[in-house]
């Protein structure tokens, strides 16, 4: 199987010769770590674990992407506000005003590449007169929104072997990035009315963007991000997601699968153990990353839910950084049923953290190539 039919059957309960080997993705401070511990400078770490393994086909494989922006433009200028003792305030693109550690810069805002925190200070949507000059942003006939290529990448990719897969904010996730979440949560409850028209919007803007994609080529995979949860509960409770979430959720469903896409993934750290009924209602059949640390057991979660839902991820951070027998024992518990079942891709539960060695994470790649068929 080439790694596009073999993610296909994973992800569908079917028959797959092996398992997509996806070990999880290291962050700049982890792999500054690594390449103290062993890992060559300018080396790409799936490259050196695949020659440790002794693999000779590529077990990760490229995913293509057709560049559709889902983002706000224009964005708002980069720029250091203040440098204080040991931190810096910065505006990042998206319009907030945060304080980081000065050994960061404003680009470490712009995508996951470390684990940084930070202090948010002012948000670009604090009012109603903000939200109008917001959604000016946010228009989806903007040809910047797509790639000069955008129709001749599509059309080459209707015949492939490599994944194709497209990632959507979801609403929950997009009305955070506006307001903040203690704003946006009371908002559910102060102002339900605003809720729903940023909802609606966001659906709106979502679904034209997306068609554009969807009437040139069918993805693979449209996956959501929402970040719904923390560690005990949903954000919000899984009667307020049906009200207003739930509706937004459906018409994309209906509108990927009637284009030929069969693959929706939700993404949400924390508890989702009372959100994955509502995902079902609306017809999501993958979540990811089953975070282990927020007390979610995806063997249970396949008790629970049955083949009503495929999951990626699962496998606690905090084991493969204690490694040896402890990663052993938890893949050794959770991979070989799952896989039984079907519809389940083994990872790191969320970025892999500088905590977990190289040696550690060899190991425990090692040990899933085995139970995931490649050894």
């Amino acid at each position: 199987m080439n790694p596009r039919q073999r993610y296909l059957e994973t992800l569908s309960f079917g028959r797959p010769d092996k398992i997509p080997f996806e070990p999880g993705q290291p962050r700049e401070s982890t792999l500054e770590v690594w390449h103290e511990q062993g890992l060559d400078d300018g080396r790409h770490y799936l490259d050196a674990v695949q020659e440790e393994l002794g693999l000779n086909e590529d077990p990760c494989g490229d995913e293509l992407d057709p560049s559709a922006s889902f983002l706000m433009i224009p964005q708002f200028e980069e720029k250091v506000i203040e440098q204080r003792e040991s931190s810096l305030v910065v505006q990042d693109w998206k319009g907030n005003v945060c304080e980081i550690l000065d050994v960061y810069d404003a680009s470490y805002l712009r995508s996951p590449k470390d684990f940084v925190t930070r202090r948010w200070l002012k948000l670009p949507v604090e009012n109603r007169d903000d939200w109008e000059a917001m959604k000016e942003r946010y228009n989806p006939l903007d040809p910047a929104r797509y790639p000069e290529d955008f129709d001749a990448r599509c059309e080459a990719w209707r015949e492939r072997d490599k994944i194709l897969g497209v990632t959507i904010p979801g609403p929950f996730w997009q009305m955070r990035e506006w307001l903040g979440a203690e704003e946006l949560y009371m908002l559910f409850l102060t102002d339900p009315e605003w809720v729903r028209d940023m909802v609606v919007f966001w659906e709106d803007f979502v679904s034209r963007v997306l068609g554009e994609i969807l009437k040139r080529v069918s993805p693979d995979v449209v996956r959501v991000s929402e970040d719904i949860a923390f560690k005990e509960k949903s954000f919000i409770s899984p009667d307020m997601t049906r009200e207003f979430l739930l509706p937004t959720w459906r018409r994309w469903v209906e509108e990927i699968r009637a284009a030929g896409c069969f693959l929706i993934d939700m993404d949400s750290d924390g508890w989702i153990g009372e959100l994955i009924p509502v995902w079902i209602e609306a017809g999501i059949n993958v979540c990811n990353p089953i975070e282990v640390a927020a007390g979610c057991d995806v063997v249970e979660f396949r008790k629970r839910f049955g083949g009503r839902i495929a999951y990626r991820g699962a496998v606690d951070k905090r084991l493969i950084a204690k490694g040896g027998e402890a990663i052993e024992n938890e893949l050794e518990r959770i991979v070989p049923p799952m896989l039984e079942g079907g519809g389940f891709i083994p990872s790191c539960d969320h970025g892999v953290p500088p905590d977990i060695s190289w040696p550690d994470y060899l190991h425990y790649c090692r040990v899933l190539a085995r139970l995931t068929g490649w050894l």
